[in-house]
């Protein structure tokens, strides 16, 4: 995220002007993509279009701060031939334009196989991703995370302090499209799928929060912070109201 302020060069100049300017490594596809989004302030207000700024307007720019920087610093935390571990930072997308896949492949360009993400995490997530160098590696890998070979765990930071010291949670999920919401709920109803979170817990703090190891056996749309919420322990800072 990027905070700017307007100067006096470009009082009564168009946003657009000013941002593509001001943030060298901002490409007009980025910009516009990101309006639609509405992930830019401007003096607290999302905005969805290109407005005219004045002196002195403070803008928020939500764009991970690895597409506005130099785009070859990658965070790799392990590479060999066949696999690369990155971690991801928060406000960039695993794939499509502008994502951790296309820095990725852009920094490979001259390999025989650009590398493939083997699963993702959301976009406000941060965390390791899992990319494959070889077709081959890819096979095996997709394979392996398909048949539950390799865990995936996360951590959450959480409001409350379960009773249990770990727990299996079963319930089901129903994604809305139309809303862009989902729905838990602890008995099956038509149109909702089931999902299973298990949880651990780290540290139990006294500020009524706790630290939790968080592993999934499925992969639904928003399924760990809608299922914990739906438990009574919401995601620190997670701003959504899940049912």
């Amino acid at each position: 995220m990027k905070k700017l302020i307007v100067n006096q060069k470009y009082d009564g100049k168009k946003l657009n002007k000013f941002l593509l300017e001001n943030l060298p490594n901002l490409s007009s596809n980025l910009l516009y993509k990101t309006l639609r989004k509405k992930d830019i302030k401007v003096n607290g207000k999302r905005v969805s279009e290109n407005m005219t700024v004045y002196e002195n307007d403070e803008i928020l720019v939500y764009i991970s701060d690895t597409l506005l920087e130099n785009t070859s610093c990658l965070d790799i935390v392990f590479e060999d031939e066949n696999i690369l571990i990155l971690n991801k930072p928060v406000q960039l997308e695993v794939t499509g334009d502008n994502s951790l896949t296309s820095l990725v492949q852009n920094n490979y360009k001259t390999s025989d196989f650009l590398p493939m993400p083997c699963h993702r995490i959301d976009r406000n997530t941060t965390g390791l991703v899992l990319f494959a160098k070889t077709e081959e590696a890819l096979s095996i890998l997709l394979n392996k995370f398909k048949q539950h070979e390799i865990e995936k765990h996360y951590l959450a930071l959480v409001y409350g302090s379960p009773k249990e010291t770990s727990k299996r949670c079963e319930a089901y999920l129903f994604k809305d499209t139309k809303k862009a919401h989902v729905y838990i709920s602890d008995d099956f109803k038509k149109g909702y799928r089931k999902i299973i979170t298990s949880y651990q817990v780290l540290e139990r703090y006294s500020n009524h929060t706790c630290l939790l190891d968080v592993a999934i056996e499925t992969g639904r749309t928003h399924q760990i912070r809608a299922h914990l919420a739906h438990l009574g322990f919401p995601i620190v800072g997670d701003r959504k109201i899940w049912r």
